[in-house]
């Protein structure tokens, strides 16, 4: 079973230039895309709209970057890179 696309979810890309990273989702368009941003080479003012089918969603959930969206609609592109970092020293890549 697939987790549902939420704001502040980590996501592996699997489709794309950006194959292989790793990035947050910043904004849900509709049930098959999304908008996502990893605050290094795509900025949270620019995200990427991308297909939830090229996306393998991580089963981690960033509460600061999604509290951080839904207070002030937006978050910092440190804030999201620091989310990314923190969860790949947690599963050790």
């Amino acid at each position: 079973m697939r987790p549902e696309p939420e704001i502040g979810r980590l996501v592996r890309i699997l489709r794309g230039k950006d194959r292989g990273g790793f990035a947050v989702i910043v904004g849900i368009i509709d049930e098959r895309f999304v908008l996502i941003a990893d605050g290094k080479d795509r900025k949270f003012d620019r995200p990427k709209k991308k297909n939830v089918l090229h996306l393998e969603f991580q089963p981690a959930v960033s509460s600061e970057v999604a509290d951080s969206i839904r207070e002030t609609g937006r978050v910092t592109n440190a804030k999201l890179r620091y989310a990314i970092q923190k969860y790949l020293e947690r599963k050790g890549e």
